[in-house]
């Protein structure tokens, strides 16, 4: 019986996935585990792994999974959560869910991520939203320094103004894809509600505007403008930190536009607590919503970008030219394409073959490499700083299994960071032959493999490269 009952619940699933888009079906629903189905009290037994996911559930959806569950149960049900509150200790809270009193098909959900006709809603007005409409969130490709803005972000989008992530503050070094992800939010919450209000700007343009209508006297009139707007985002607000009339105006903008439950996203290369110049009251409205770090994409993220770009464009580049691209891009996604875009230059006007040779060379004139090359010098000093081995140890010819661990470590990331031949290094560590390197750096990569300690000891060596650096 219990079998009939899951096949129940999958109906329910397919339901809802009819009804969102993939990536919130993905985000909400396909972490929910089915338990059980209480016929006489005609019950629901829902196991969600966190709090912060049945809220979210309760506060959009019930109604949404109200109707999928009475539309498969035949019968009006009622929901009751298991919420784990500790998945280490294996400790859980049931909560009743909310039924709402009518249950209808959705409206605006049936239509899943196409854009709502006249139907749904009045038409927009007429004002030109500033987005760039190729920066979506299908081409902003999901990362480990990624992941959080970008899950918030479409829940921005889909619930403008209605979440507790507002006012969004993104921040993150140039380059890592801030203006991507908040144009992103815009695209989609304006195909979404096509009659709502949604402008980008970047701060320097809105500074202009500002000091424009001071000088013909219109400032009440770009004010008002400005609270009119549904879902504003600005861009690069970190240069508004010498103008401190620029910050007042703002001010009365953002508060307006708060009260009013309206979403505002922000962007900028510094958390709040760095913007220099900007007065506290408006730094802690800054803070009230979510602020979120932006990280470069580390060297797989900046894989999957380039092999997407790839495709996208049609270009046959090997794999170790890739590789090598996302090692030399300083985690920048503007080097990424603008090495992309060079590679494909160079291709159709020479006809010829994207190679290492060309891509060092596009490299070379493309990317400024601010941190100085890694040396053997500098992967010795972390190595035997890090294991508590003296360099002479590391030379000798000592077979002790600590020294040999360390020599072995010393050539895999002499191999993995440098330039340099497998015959440089082993002269480099101790006078070693070609092929004593190639057996350490195997039996390093094999390791890597299975032992989850060793592991995150090669990444805490590594971390401290980038420190140096």
């Amino acid at each position: 019986m219990q079998k009939s009952h899951m096949a129940l619940w999958d109906n329910c699933l397919h339901l809802i996935r009819q009804n969102v888009t993939e990536q919130i079906y993905k985000t909400w629903f396909e972490p929910i585990v089915f338990e059980s189905y209480n016929e006489q009290e005609k019950t629901v037994l829902l196991q969600v792994p966190s709090p912060y996911i049945y809220e979210y559930l309760e506060q959009y959806y019930v109604r949404l999974m109200a109707w999928a569950l009475t539309t498969s149960f035949k019968t009006s049900v009622k929901l009751t959560y298991r919420l784990v509150i500790d998945s280490e200790h294996k400790k859980f809270q049931e909560v009743e869910g909310d039924n709402p009193d009518e249950v209808e098909a959705p409206h605006r959900a049936t239509r899943g991520n196409k854009t709502p006709t006249v139907l749904d809603a009045a038409m927009p007005q007429d004002l030109n939203p500033q987005l760039d409409p190729k920066k979506t969130f299908e081409s902003f490709i999901e990362g480990n320094s990624n992941k959080l803005p970008r899950t918030v972000g479409l829940s921005i989008a889909e619930h403008p103004g209605k979440s507790t992530f507002n006012p969004f503050f993104i921040f993150g070094p140039s380059g890592c894809g801030k203006t991507h992800l908040v144009n992103a939010i815009g695209v989609r919450c304006k195909k979404l509600y096509p009659q709502k209000r949604v402008l980008y700007v970047s701060a320097r343009l809105f500074q202009v505007q500002f000091t424009d209508s001071v000088r013909q006297n219109t400032t009440n009139d770009f004010i008002n403008f400005y609270q009119t707007i549904d879902v504003l985002i600005v861009d690069d607000i970190q240069e508004w930190a010498s103008s401190p009339k620029t910050l007042d105006t703002f001010f009365h903008i953002f508060d307006h536009l708060f009260r009013m439950g309206k979403q505002i996203i922000l962007a900028s290369d510094r958390p709040p607590v760095d913007l220099c110049g900007v007065k506290d009251r408006l730094l802690t409205r800054f803070s009230c919503g979510l602020i979120a770090e932006l990280e470069k994409p580390n060297e797989q993220l900046c894989i999957d970008i380039l092999n997407t770009k790839c495709r996208r464009d049609g270009l046959k580049i090997p794999a170790e030219v890739i590789r090598y691209i996302a090692q030399t891009a300083n985690g920048s996604v503007r080097d990424l394409e603008g090495v992309l875009n060079s590679l494909m230059a160079y291709s159709i006007v020479y006809n010829s073959n994207i190679d290492m040779h060309l891509a060092e060379r596009i490299i070379k004139r493309s990317v400024k490499v601010d941190n100085h090359p890694l040396t053997i010098d500098d992967i010795l000093e972390k190595v035997c700083r890090h294991y508590g081995v003296s360099q002479q140890n590391v030379f000798s010819k000592s077979r002790k299994r600590e020294f040999v661990q360390v020599r072995q470590v010393a050539m895999y990331l002499a191999q993995k960071h440098t330039k340099m031949p497998a015959s440089r290094i082993g002269q480099l560590i101790g006078g070693r032959d070609h092929s004593t390197v190639l057996h350490g750096c195997s039996t390093v990569e094999q390791r890597l493999k299975v032992d989850k300690a060793f592991v995150e000891d090669m990444n805490s060596i590594e971390q401290s490269f980038k420190l140096k650096q």
